[in-house]
């Protein structure tokens, strides 16, 4: 029997994995994952150790069959290759603009050895770059992107046996590190359903209105489990029925395939403005701005739904998806800094950092993306907190110096004057002014 590699990046799991599939076509697997240095040191914490823990309880999953290797990754494959005597390799394709260049290495260096690279599945129902204009262009805008998308036949994998090979003497040992418990179990496939299961009985039902609210459960908590391929969209699909609910989920999902459409497209608009027009927008910078902008990511703006945002982050690894839109506004029309600065603030700390939509999410409510909410409009922090958060009690959550005040004025203390919470900082800047200036800023660049 021949044997075949299954290299694991984002598809860490073994049901409706086309990747796994395929190899397993061919005959025995061995599976690898390749400790990335790249990627591992932009994780961040949150995100290293939800990785190292999906890929152990896979690893269960598979008899201890996993091996980790070194890389560089087009190093690290070929060398196994030869080491079990694997022709092919097969893999999750990878559409980001890292991995993309990767995985051209890794293949360039495959076809150098005499061997081949599978490309056999995608992190998302439609590969991007599939989705496109009846002349063949890109789809610019979700919408039509939507329509379009809705139209695509897909088919999940099959279900056949899978034999692991057993070269566990090949492994290099996993980054498990002493002192990552943050994460008390391993995310596993069986993990990830009983979360939606529960989730989706509860609360589909009320999931149009209950998405806004980060004051209760009204989300599935998917993302971090999409972002590693521990459950696949498609699979979530398959689970959806016609119901107001479901359709308000099912375009989230596409939302997802939209974002990573588009990047691929545009990879430069990573860390670059979608809209070449906004490139003239005076933003702020120097000293003053960078001491403000370590203000924002130590949570003391003095406006309680932002920094209840930013410690959600930093004390869990993910941020709820109303307040990812205010935090964002505040830290490029409140304090008009680069949207790229809180990107990869966001990026650093997120458990489902993902980095297409992480970016163009950003550029969303920036104002420079593709279907973007236009710059003039600001989101008001005490208005969005009040009219989501209406009891405070997401506030009182993140924010124990303020738990005790009422539901009027928990969202904006410093209306107390003399009563206001000691140990909670006063507004580092005034939102109607800075409202102002934000709007007089692009009325100069747009002549609007």
């Amino acid at each position: 029997m021949s044997t075949a590699v299954w290299w694991i990046r984002r598809d860490i799991r073994r049901t409706d994995n086309k990747a796994l599939q395929s190899a397993a076509a061919v005959g025995t697997v061995v599976p690898l994952f390749v400790w990335d240095d790249v990627l591992m040191n932009n994780a961040g914490g949150f995100r290293g150790q939800f990785m190292c823990r999906a890929l152990n309880a896979l690893d269960n999953s598979v008899d201890r069959a996993l091996i980790y290797r070194n890389g560089p990754a087009a190093d690290a494959v070929v060398e196994l290759c030869r080491l079990v005597g694997a022709d092919t390799v097969h893999i999750t394709e990878d559409f980001a603009p890292y991995g993309r260049q990767r995985d051209a290495e890794v293949e360039k260096a495959l076809i150098a050895d005499g061997r081949r690279l599978v490309r056999a599945d995608t992190p998302y129902v439609i590969a991007p770059g599939t989705v496109r204009k009846d002349d063949g262009t890109p789809v610019k805008v979700f919408t039509p992107f939507y329509k379009r998308w809705l139209t695509h036949q897909w088919a999940s994998a099959p279900e056949n046996e899978v034999t692991f090979a057993d070269f566990r003497d090949l492994c290099v040992g996993s980054r498990m590190e002493e002192g990552w418990t943050a994460l008390s179990a391993n995310p596993s496939e069986e993990s990830a359903w009983e979360r939606f299961d529960e989730w989706s009985q509860r609360a589909m039902g009320e999931y149009k209105d209950a998405r806004n609210l980060p004051g209760v459960d009204g989300t599935s908590m998917m993302s971090p489990y999409l972002k590693f391929g521990i459950i696949h969209p498609r699979q979530l699909l398959q689970r959806l029925d016609g119901t107001a609910g479901s359709d308000v989920f099912r375009s989230e999902i596409a939302w997802r395939e939209f974002y990573a459409d588009v990047l691929f497209h545009q990879p430069e608009t990573t860390w670059k403005n979608l809209q070449p027009k906004m490139d003239a927008l005076p933003i702020d910078s120097g000293p003053v701005a960078e001491e403000r902008f370590a203000q924002f990511c130590a949570a003391k703006t003095g406006y309680p739904i932002v920094d209840a945002g930013v410690r959600q982050l930093l004390g869990s690894g993910w941020m709820h998806n109303r307040v990812r839109m205010i935090v964002a506004s505040f830290l490029v029309k409140d304090l008009h800094l680069p949207w790229q600065w809180g990107a990869k603030f966001f990026m650093e700390h997120l458990l489902d950092g993902d980095v297409a939509s992480n970016t163009h999410g950003w550029q969303w409510t920036a104002g420079t993306g593709t279907d973007a909410s236009p710059f003039f409009r600001v989101f008001n922090p005490m208005g969005q907190s009040e009219k989501f958060d209406p009891t405070g009690e997401y506030l009182r959550r993140w924010i124990p110096e303020i738990a005790h005040l009422d539901n009027t004025s928990i969202h904006a203390p410093w209306t107390l004057g003399l009563l206001a919470p000691a140990d909670y900082p006063e507004p580092m800047v005034d939102h109607a002014l800075e409202r102002e200036e934000a709007l007089a800023r692009y009325k100069a660049v747009s002549g609007k």
